[in-house]
Order: C-alpha cells, then structure tokens, then sequence
C-alpha cells in the first residue's frame, strides 16, 4: 500500500478466519443477518497473542480488522444490494471492491479457547486474513441517530424458510458428499424479497420459483400473505443430454450423476 508521499506499509495477518461461508454469494448481507452460524478466528501461533487477547473474553462484541482476501480489482463506483436505483461511490458504500481490500466487521464474540476466539453474526468470509481486533464499544462506537444517507435504515420484512423432508435430505447429502451448504444458503438469499430476480439467479415457475446456486437448483413456494418460503426440493442444474456429455467445466458431474440416483 502507498500514500500520497509514497511511503509503502505492509501487514502481517494476525490469523485467520474459519468459517461456513467459503464463497462470497453465500455470505449475508450484513453479520446481524447470518442466523446462529458460528465461526472462528485462529490466531497464529508464536507471538504470544495469548496475553494479547487477555480480557478480551469479557467483551459482547469485537471489531475484526481483515483483508478481502478473493478481491484482485477495486472499482470507483458500485451498485450496493440495497440500492437498485444508481450506482454509489465506493467510498459510500461498504461493498468489498475497494482501492484496499480492507474489510471490518462488529461481531458478536462467543468465547474463547486458546487461540481460538469463536464469533457469530459474522459476515467474513472463510480464510480470510485477519489484521486487528478491537473491542466494541457501545458508548463510543454507536450513533442511533445519526444519518445514513441513501441507505434504508429499515432490513425488509423477514421472511420464514422452512424446508421439506426431500429437500432437507438433499441438503444433508450435499454437505456430507461434497460440504456444499445448500440449506444455508437458501435461507440467506430468501429470508428478504425471495421473489426478486433484478439481484438473484431466480426463476418464475408460475406458482413456483427456482433459485440457481452455482450448478444446483433450488424449488421453493412464496406465501406473500404469511410472510414464508417453502423450500420442495433440490434438483441438478444439468439436463441428462448436458450430464452424458464428456465436458466438465465445473468438476461437478460425477457428482450429480451420484445425487440424481438417490431420487
């Protein structure tokens, strides 16, 4: 990194995060919206960072200083998830395309077992860097008040997911075979505006809805009236014709063949 003088300054991770979230689709919006999903921070070994963290446990919440270790390119404006209408500058949004790839999040610690500082509400990323962690402070650290310009303070009216047994087993199967965390998934895409496909890879089946994750299909049903999703069942994206053919893009297709045999 450089600064107007040209002075360059680097960073050593401190750890590194292990979490659920491995892609950056699967990640929620905001930490407070990633359920009771709980990862970890393993600190590196060799630096006596166990005095370094010595109170810490006595915390609710924490700063994570990290890196936005998947980013390779920045851009001058982007289109946040929460504004459809233009395009903001990037340094009004909090999108992770930035000159620095520096990222920080306020989660909620849950304990703290050797190096091993154990968090949720977290919206980072698995293997990502750590630089710094700091306490939250909430006589400091928050403002209730204060504007927040072309960001809506409201989150949008939750919907419920609930999946049935098929579509539950699938999703087992998949974690299990391949750790592809279909069910998690589904429920952070869905849980706001399920039926919206201007963001989502999300298909109107006339009363059914598709949501594509990666080379995965996802059928659902929308109540509008009781504010729920129902998850049905899980297909694969490819056709027979696609599955016999012998490219393989993905590396997924013995995969499915093997997914396709259970139904």
């Amino acid at each position: 990194m450089k600064n107007k003088n040209n002075h360059e300054f680097s960073f050593t991770p401190i750890g590194y995060v292990k979490s659920d979230f491995k892609h950056r689709y699967e990640t929620p919006r905001q930490g407070v919206l990633a359920g009771d999903s709980v990862s970890y921070i393993q600190l590196e070994e060799g630096n006596n960072f166990q005095q370094a963290i010595k109170e810490l446990e006595g915390f609710d919440r924490i700063w994570v200083i990290y890196v936005f270790h998947l980013n390779n390119n920045w851009k001058t404006m982007v289109n946040p998830p929460r504004h459809l209408d233009k395009k903001v500058g990037v340094f009004a949004s909090r999108s992770p395309h930035r000159p620095n790839p520096v990222g920080i999040s306020c989660v909620k610690l849950e304990k703290i077992s050797g190096l091993k500082i154990y968090i949720s509400e977290s919206d980072i990323l698995d293997g990502s860097p750590v630089l710094d962690i700091k306490p939250y402070l909430p006589y400091s650290d928050s403002f209730p008040d204060s504007s927040t310009g072309w960001v809506r303070t409201d989150i949008g009216e939750k919907y419920s997911v609930e999946f049935l047994p098929a579509a539950a087993e699938a999703c087992d199967w998949l974690e299990k075979n391949a750790e592809i965390k279909l069910m998690n998934f589904a429920r952070l895409q869905l849980e706001f505006k399920p039926s919206d496909n201007s963001r989502k890879r999300v298909s109107n089946l006339g009363n059914d809805f598709e949501l594509a994750y990666r080379t995965w299909r996802i059928n659902y049903t929308v109540d509008e009236i009781g504010k729920k999703v129902v998850v049905k069942n899980i297909r694969s994206g490819y056709t027979l014709e696609e599955l016999s053919s012998p490219e393989d893009k993905y590396e997924d297709k013995t995969l499915h063949k093997k997914f396709n045999k259970l139904s």
